[in-house]
């Protein structure tokens, strides 16, 4: 989508200036009552599911939270990822739309002006713990994992899981859910990770910031090695084989640098470790052109796309054989 040079400039102060808050833009463009305090559809999405939240920071910012995917976005967010375009397009759509300049829009009806919100709090996780079965215990020790490891990293079973008070998620035999704890936030508010392993897709809701980093209060002072990977999962299988691990809270995600400064100095060598496939490759490829420092790898295609899923498939001792053979060959930087 092109645009051409408008007159006068269109910029979110001047959006701002005419009367538009974010607030009416979250609205108009996501067809959510912003003054609504309940979970919602997505709205980029179709979903039975609502795993979509609305929040005002501290600093008066207006975001979507999708629990689904942990994306928290803006007004202008909204916007650009509704009509694919980039930021300059959006707050030009956004102008046409309000009727702010000249020009064709997307609509038939003058939006509507909504009067600003308050700050808000960000939306509860919640959960009901119980105890393992004997079966989720098998599940886990096939990748290597056993409830020794689950209690170390605060991993947990569980009944039920509810969002702003309201149940959402029932455990059944054949729908296991799991939850990773990281404490509380300032707010006092617990910061959970859920994890729905038998779903396909949208298998996590959490209310982590994006610097949580998965395994770090469990990692050593010091050590020779320590793997970057892309899971919990991951983190804990490794965790049992005596090799310390962090991970991100997601694959497209990576340690920013004053944690990565603090790695550099408290273990000798760090490798990254993400999924063979094509996402995992690339996204390992990205995090090689910014830090070529760091050493990388990636598990062989006769095994699985990552640690855990490996470990399953060729069983606990057949992996330790493969990764004392690795550290005897791998030559690090």
């Amino acid at each position: 989508m092109y645009f051409s040079a408008l007159e006068p400039e269109v910029t979110k102060e001047f959006i701002f200036s005419k009367g538009v808050n974010q607030e009416s833009i979250m609205q108009f463009y996501t067809g959510i009552d912003v003054t609504s305090k309940k979970l919602h559809l997505s709205p980029f999405r179709n979903d039975h599911k609502v795993t979509c939240a609305l929040y005002k920071s501290k600093s008066d910012i207006l975001y979507l939270h999708d629990f689904a995917t942990n994306e928290h976005i803006n007004c202008f967010q909204v916007v650009m990822k509704k009509y694919s375009v980039n930021y300059y397009e959006a707050l030009n759509i956004i102008a046409r739309d309000f009727n702010l300049i000249k020009g064709s829009n997307n609509v038939k009806e003058a939006p509507i002006i909504v009067k600003p919100l308050k700050e808000t709090e960000k939306t509860r996780i919640q959960v009901q713990i119980k105890d393992f079965t004997e079966q989720e215990l098998k599940w886990w020790e096939s990748f290597g994992i056993s409830k020794k490891l689950l209690k170390k990293y605060q991993i947990f079973s569980l009944q039920h899981v509810f969002l702003n008070g309201e149940l959402k998620f029932t455990s059944a035999e054949n729908s296991p859910i799991y939850g990773y704890y990281f404490g509380k936030d300032k707010n006092g508010i617990e910061k959970w990770k859920v994890y729905f392993p038998l779903k396909t897709e949208y298998r996590f809701l959490n209310n982590l910031s994006k610097k949580v980093l998965q395994g770090y209060h469990q990692l050593p002072k010091t050590g020779d090695l320590l793997v970057i990977t892309k899971s919990m999962k991951d983190v804990v299988a490794l965790y049992g084989f005596g090799i310390a691990a962090v991970s991100p809270n997601s694959e497209t995600l990576f340690v920013d640098e004053k944690k990565l400064e603090e790695f550099k100095k408290r273990f000798k060598h760090i490798l990254v470790l993400y999924d063979n496939d094509r996402p995992g490759l690339h996204n390992m490829w990205l995090i090689r052109k910014q830090h070529p420092e760091l050493n990388y790898f990636y598990l062989p295609f006769y095994l699985s796309k990552d640690f855990t899923d490996s470990i399953k498939l060729v069983g606990v001792d057949n992996m330790k054989d493969y990764v004392n053979d690795f550290f005897k060959e791998y030559k690090f930087k």
